[in-house]
């Protein structure tokens, strides 16, 4: 049993948290918003903070899921933030997908304050958070995270240290590019399907044995053809990943063609009022240029 803060309650923070409440260990949780808090505290034992700093002043082990890098900032170096009450000794898990140079930033700066960091963005979206089989790239140092995989165990069914302090990230934009291009791939297939006159579903079902089985073609085809996207993950925020990605990629020198068109697309698709849309929303687009 260990002594956890967990920051941000969002669709997969609130899940994630509730898996260590379950585990037996002491949580305190922090909001933004209180009243998620709140909701959160109803359905699982532990105790609110009201700053980041108060939630951490006694913790282990902290984890942390929010939006972006500026959140990220905010939560930890702001003001009030977790940085500045962190106990020496405990270890700072980052959930959030960020920026690869945040990540090292921040494990230089817990280092200097007497305590450790990891990158630590997930895979598995809210349904994964919910049912405790994420996928979970991690950056840092060996040590560390072999104190906190037991931790991680609560909610993941894989995961995987994967170089220094920002490595979980790249590993992370690695994730989306395959994503993306696999969500683009899957709406052409199945819009084909639909003008080809063939039964849309009967051909996920035989090609789901083959090679082109993945898992967004088995838990999406379904609801890509019924015109369903107010779930899951949205459209804003892989483009916010994408641009992550883009972004280390002008440093690397990586060439994300590809990416770059699905990113327009995605464009497209929030202009058609889609970016709270799940990002198997990309056929909506072609749909709509075919009735033009």
């Amino acid at each position: 049993m260990a002594r956890i803060a967990f920051i941000g309650l969002g669709a997969m923070g609130f899940p994630m948290a509730g898996h260590l409440a379950r585990a037996g260990h002491v949580v305190t949780v922090y909001n933004r918003t209180t009243a998620v808090a709140e909701q959160w505290l109803e359905k699982y034992s532990g105790t609110l903070a009201i700053t980041p700093a108060a939630a951490v002043t006694e913790a282990e082990f902290v984890m942390c899921c929010v939006g972006n890098d500026d959140d990220l900032h905010a939560v930890t170096l702001g003001a009030e933030g977790a940085f500045s009450a962190m106990p020496k000794g405990s270890v700072f898990v980052d959930h959030t997908t960020a920026s690869a140079q945040l990540a090292r930033q921040l494990a230089a700066q817990a280092k200097q304050r007497g305590f450790d960091f990891l990158d630590a963005p997930v895979s598995g979206g809210q349904a994964g958070a919910e049912r405790g089989v994420l996928s979970i790239m991690v950056g840092g140092e060996a040590g560390v995270y072999e104190r906190v995989a037991p931790i991680l165990d609560s909610y993941a069914q894989m995961q995987r240290l994967m170089g220094d302090a920002g490595s979980g990230q790249l590993t992370k934009m690695v994730n989306q590019i395959c994503v993306g291009g696999l969500l683009q791939g899957l709406a052409e297939a199945l819009h084909f399907a639909q003008c080809a006159g063939l039964d849309a579903e009967a051909a996920m079902q035989v090609i789901g044995q083959g090679a082109a089985q993945s898992w967004q073609q088995q838990n999406r085809y379904q609801t890509m053809l019924a015109g369903e996207f107010d779930f899951g993950f949205a459209v804003q925020w892989m483009r916010k990943d994408f641009a992550i990605a883009f972004d280390e990629a002008r440093r690397n020198g990586a060439s994300l063609p590809v990416t770059a068109l699905v990113d327009q697309f995605y464009a497209e698709v929030e202009r058609m009022g889609g970016a709270r849309w799940d990002t198997s929303s990309l056929i909506a687009r072609l749909t709509a240029q075919a009735k033009k």
